[in-house]
């Protein structure tokens, strides 16, 4: 896998905004709320930490996309990471983060219960808990929704999958996903469940060169050891989703240094091998912080960093990425 050779190119690509308010954009997460309707955002300001940094979205009714409007800003703070997630009783949620740094964030969350049409005040949530720290999260169909999360000190990077039985209310936190002798190096992970019912949590490694996977067989509560893939990655964020036949795709940079080229990988046996799906990006640049799912067209929706300048969507049919 660490030699495979991508070469498929996948269809109907457009940057969500041509020009914006904002020289830098990054960290970019895709919902769909109704049928062909998609709402994506992402943070942009001068530069990433700058104190202009605020988070913003845009609305795709399948043709095109609306211009960037401000969905959260903390006067003076940078704002980081938003992800968005519809829960099984149809309102939306938006979480992101702001303060001056990932080791000094606050969580923030807000929620539209008519379709994104209109949204709660920003709610500032507990210290240490974000929600899901970069990654979409995932809902049973018991209602749990877990999410990937972690913690970033100035030593320490700590991967956990954070458990809500209300919404997104409250949460109760895993334990720590860590590679033995490596206990120190995971964030940010993406979720999906095994034909079986197991969690997988995929992680970026500050230290492996490798995309990292741990176990957890009661849903989120305890994980087995982290163990390194096949899968190379230069420490970037990383996303995975699950189609209708069980096999799981990931969103990722397919190297150790670099963040280019973007790729897709498909699993068929529950994430034990990866074979290239596709190509999503393969010039010379920043193509990173992808975001991905699974429309009701069956298609794959993505989004992510183009050179730190804008944020390009894609959609690939699964079955047929070529041109």
């Amino acid at each position: 896998m660490r030699n495979a050779t991508f070469s498929q190119e996948p269809t109907a690509m457009m940057f969500i905004y041509e020009k914006a308010p904002f020289p830098s954009c990054h960290a970019s997460t895709l919902i769909e709320t109704a049928p062909g309707q998609l709402l994506a955002a992402w943070f942009g300001g001068k530069e990433e930490g700058a104190k202009d940094v605020r988070i913003w979205w845009s609305k795709f009714d399948g043709k095109s996309w609306t211009a960037p409007e401000v969905a959260a800003e903390e006067k003076g703070q940078p704002c980081w990471n938003p992800v968005l997630l519809k829960v099984a009783n149809g309102d939306l949620v938006l979480w992101y983060k702001a303060g001056p740094s990932p080791q000094t964030w606050t969580g923030f969350v807000r929620r539209s219960s008519d379709g994104g049409k209109t949204w709660s005040p920003s709610e500032i949530m507990p210290a240490g808990t974000y929600g899901p720290i970069r990654a979409k999260p995932i809902q049973l169909a018991n209602g749990t929704i877990l999410a990937g999360t972690s913690v970033e000190t100035y030593k320490v990077w700590t991967a956990y999958v954070d458990r809500s039985t209300d919404n997104g209310k409250t949460w109760t936190r895993s334990t720590p996903i860590q590679v033995p002798g490596r206990p120190y190096g995971l964030i940010q992970p993406t979720l999906a469940r095994t034909s079986d019912g197991r969690l997988l949590a995929w992680c970026r490694s500050r230290d492996t060169g490798f995309i990292c996977m741990a176990e957890s067989k009661d849903d989120g509560i305890t994980f087995g050891p982290a163990t390194l893939t096949d899968l190379p990655n230069p420490s970037s964020g990383i996303d995975v989703v699950t189609l209708a036949d069980g096999s799981f795709v990931m969103l990722y940079n397919h190297t150790k240094v670099g963040r280019f080229p973007l790729n897709l990988s498909r699993s068929t046996d529950d994430g034990k091998t990866w074979k290239p799906l596709a190509t999503v990006e393969k010039s010379i640049g920043e193509f990173s912080y992808p975001a991905m799912i699974v429309g009701s067209d069956g298609k794959l929706h993505l989004t992510y960093t183009w050179n730190r300048t804008h944020i390009r969507y894609r959609a690939i049919d699964p079955n047929n990425p070529m041109v």
